[in-house]
C-alpha cells in the first residue's frame, strides 16, 4: 500500500487517493511492462501521437526524493531502453552533444569511496556521519545515470542549443522511468560542479554534468507542490507597430 512521502514541514492530513497510475508505480517490480522497439533509420514516423495516457503522465509527473527510493531498479534490458528513449531529443546538427555515465551495482559504492575521499580533503573538519553520507550518496537509489553535456564547435548548432539538448535528455529519462513504473529524481548537488570529481568522471574541459538521474522503486506517493503561475509567464506577442 503506497504511503505519503515524508516532506519536512509538510502537514499531511490523510493519504492521497490511490489512482491507477500510483498503483502501477507501487507495484512496478511485479508488473513486467512490454518495452517498445525503436524505428530504424529512414523509417517513416507519425508526425503526431494522440495519447491520453501520455498527457496524464505529463500532467501528473512528480519527482520522488531519492531518500524514498529502494530496490529493485531497472533491469539491464530496461536500462538499455531508458538510454535509447533518453537520446530521442531535439539535436540541431545531429551531433549528440551529450553522453551517459551509468552507475549500477558495486560501481555506486566504488564511486562513493572516491567521493568521500574528495569531500574529506575539502572539509577536513567534517565528522564521520557527514563523510558516510557522502560515501553513500549513490547508494540511495539502485540506478544513477549521469548525463554529461558535451558541446562541440559546430557551424550551425550554437553552444546554447547543444546544452539545452542535454537538458532534454535528462527530462526524457525522468519521463521514461516513470512510464516504466519507476520513481526518478534529477539532481546535481555539489559533486556535479566539483573539478576534482569531474576528473574521476573523466570529463573533458568542455564538458559539464547536466544532471544525475536517480531511478528506483518506491512505496510512497509524492505530494503535489506549488507550480509557477503562468499568469506572469505567458505572453502572446503582438506587433508593436500595429498598436
Amino acid at each position: 500500500m503506497p504511503y505519503p512521502c515524508d516532506y519536512p514541514g509538510k502537514k499531511i492530513k490523510k493519504p492521497l487517493p490511490l489512482t491507477k497510475t500510483s498503483m502501477l508505480m507501487s507495484q512496478s517490480s511485479n508488473i513486467p511492462l512490454p518495452l517498445p522497439g525503436s524505428p530504424k533509420d529512414g523509417d517513416r514516423l507519425n508526425a503526431a501521437h494522440p495519447n491520453a495516457e501520455t498527457l496524464h503522465l505529463l500532467s501528473h509527473r512528480r519527482s520522488t526524493v531519492v531518500k524514498d527510493m529502494r530496490e529493485p531498479g531497472p533491469s539491464e534490458e530496461e536500462v538499455g531502453k531508458l538510454l535509447t528513449l533518453a537520446a530521442r531529443v531535439p539535436d540541431h546538427g545531429k551531433i549528440g552533444p551529450w553522453r551517459f555515465l551509468v552507475f549500477r551495482d558495486s560501481a555506486r559504492a566504488r564511486f562513493g569511496e572516491r567521493l568521500a575521499k574528495i569531500f574529506t580533503q575539502k572539509e577536513p573538519a567534517a565528522d564521520e556521519t557527514r563523510i558516510d553520507f557522502e560515501r553513500e550518496r549513490f547508494l540511495r537509489a539502485p540506478l544513477v545515470i549521469g548525463v554529461i553535456s558535451s558541446p562541440v564547435p559546430h557551424p550551425k548548432a550554437p553552444h546554447w542549443e547543444q546544452i539545452m539538448s542535454a537538458g532534454a535528455v535528462c527530462q526524457n529519462l525522468l519521463i521514461a522511468a516513470n512510464a516504466m513504473g519507476y520513481a526518478a529524481q534529477w539532481l546535481t548537488e555539489w559533486y556535479g560542479f566539483d573539478d576534482d570529481v569531474a576528473k574521476i568522471l573523466g570529463l573533458s574541459e568542455s564538458e559539464k554534468v547536466a544532471g544525475f538521474i536517480y531511478i528506483g522503486s518506491t512505496d510512497c506517493q509524492p505530494l503535489e507542490r506549488r507550480r509557477p503561475s503562468l499568469t506572469t509567464r505567458v505572453q502572446f506577442w503582438t506587433d508593436p507597430k500595429s498598436d
